[in-house]
């Protein structure tokens, strides 16, 4: 590999691309077939199937996100049915189209050689270290927002070019809406750097333009909810719910600040050490764009492990452009480095691919997880299962071709999330009543749990009590598949 990277000088782009997609390929492939890898992907693909059947997201069944988020999914099963692989696959495209814009970036203010190098390192941070190996909101954002940022920096005329630019970050903030501080300081830098180049003080050609190809792509997700007189929904779902959502739920100022002091330093030492020019388009749109990332961290009060996929893309560019100045001559026996740990870094990958291949040794496929193996049990047993409940293992409603037993229960954590149920008029007002309505009201016949696990957040004691009280008094184990407890309603005996 170490040669390949000295070559990396004459390769073409789509050469380029091409190495990309393998190497994604390469660290993604044995996650195709697990059935669960996190929480918010189940239930981002059982709203997708939900629009597939005809349902527009709110309507049916609730999560909080923007509605291309849904549609991305709702189109893969469309085209290709119920295929883990093929989501999984569209996955590897994603990371590849934004690892390739990672590396044109770099390129363009370093060297070809750098900028293959952060484009590897982009596929790592994106699919290792968590649950990244799925395919998160984050990774469909950032697919639409890199080429923004690539378009951005070459700085066309056609008014054509700024509406398509606009219509590319509208896409990543109708998946991810925090984005909107990054938009907003996009269209800032657009308006300085059009004013370096005609030093007119209201030239806003582009950024109207670009303001433009964002409302837009927001107009095209409301229209079918306006088509349906269900703009409030949309509204208090898309808008409200998330707002609602960060305010209850934050670490503390410094907790995070803390957290996110690294990349901030990153971007103090380079401007401080003039290697970030301030009158660069791409290091003045990489800088402004993670800036807007930083902001919507604090803004939301919080940051998961995925949630740094919106970040490593932005600030790779800018690190790479740092160290390349920093070490000068050194870069080619670094190439051999990095090319050397490219091998060795994703042990997550090597390790699955052995669990996949001793779990089609030992039950005859290469699928697997719980989320696949319980459907299958409660399938040949013959069970009736329309109204199991899933309170872990949830993408097993999507095996089952079953609809989650609430609105609230299509994601298993917004069960007790009541900040939100007033988003999709919400019968219940708590997360308590909630709870009661299932075990109580709809009373499945069974109900999946996690062995040797509580059911919900540590922190949330009353609702793990009562959900263990009624799995004593009203149900008993089943059967145990894996990880997962099957319970059974006692009067099914």
């Amino acid at each position: 590999m170490g040669k390949l990277f000295r070559k990396v000088q004459n390769l073409s782009d789509s050469s380029i691309f091409v190495l990309v997609f393998l190497y994604g390929l390469f660290i993604r492939l044995p996650f195709f077939f697990r059935d669960y890898i996190d929480r918010d992907e189940s239930s981002f693909i059982i709203m997708g199937q939900s629009w597939v059947d005809g349902h527009l997201p709110f309507t049916t069944l609730w999560d909080v996100k923007p509605t291309l988020n849904f549609f991305f999914f709702a189109v893969i099963i469309q085209i290709f049915g119920k295929s883990f692989i093929a989501i999984r696959f569209a996955g590897v495209l994603l990371v590849s189209i934004t690892a390739f814009y990672t590396y044109k970036l770099t390129a363009s203010q370093t060297t070809k050689r750098i900028g293959a190098i952060t484009a590897f390192s982009c596929v790592i941070l994106q699919s290792l270290f968590g649950s990244l190996q799925g395919v998160m909101s984050e990774h469909i954002a950032m697919a639409f927002l890199t080429p923004a940022i690539w378009l951005l920096s070459r700085n066309r005329s056609s008014n054509l070019y700024w509406l398509v630019i606009g219509g590319l970050v509208g896409c990543s903030l109708m998946v991810k809406l925090n984005l909107a501080y990054v938009a907003l300081f996009l269209g800032l830098a657009i308006t300085y750097l059009a004013y370096l180049r005609t030093k007119k003080l209201f030239s806003v050609s582009k950024p109207m333009l670009y303001g433009i190809g964002i409302l837009s792509i927001i107009g095209l997700t409301l229209l079918p909810y306006y088509l349906e007189g269900l703009l409030p929904l949309w509204w208090r779902s898309v808008i409200e719910a998330p707002l609602a959502y960060a305010g209850a739920r934050q670490y503390s100022t410094l907790k995070l600040f803390l957290y996110l002091l690294p990349f901030l330093a990153i971007l103090v030492i380079g401007v401080r050490k003039g290697v970030f020019k301030t009158n660069n388009a791409t290091t003045i749109y990489l800088m402004v764009a993670t800036l807007g990332t930083l902001v919507a961290f604090l803004k939301s009060g919080r940051v998961n492990g995925h949630y740094l996929i919106l970040i490593y893309p932005l600030i790779l560019p800018l690190v790479a452009l740092l160290v390349s100045k920093s070490l000068k001559g050194s870069i080619k026996s670094i190439g051999i480095i990095v090319a050397a740990l490219l091998v060795l870094i994703p042990i997550e990958s090597y390790l699955e691919y052995y669990a996949i291949a001793k779990h089609k040794i030992q039950r005859g496929s290469f699928f697997n997880g719980e989320g696949i193996a319980v459907p299958e049990y409660l399938s040949q047993k013959g069970l009736e299962t329309g109204d199991a409940f899933f309170a872990e293992f949830h993408i097993g409603y999507w095996v089952l071709g079953i609809d989650p037993v609430t609105k609230a229960a299509t994601q298993p954590s917004n069960i007790l999330k009541d900040e939100m149920f007033f988003a999709y008029d919400n019968l219940r007002k708590t997360g308590e009543e909630e709870l009661q309505h299932i075990i109580e009201e709809i009373s499945p016949r069974y109900i999946i749990t996690r062995k040797n696990r509580r059911v919900f957040d540590k922190k949330k004691y009353n609702a793990n009590f009562y959900i263990n009280l009624q799995l004593l008094k009203g149900y008993q184990p089943l059967d145990t598949i894996d990880t997962a407890v099957i319970h059974q309603k006692l009067e099914l005996e």
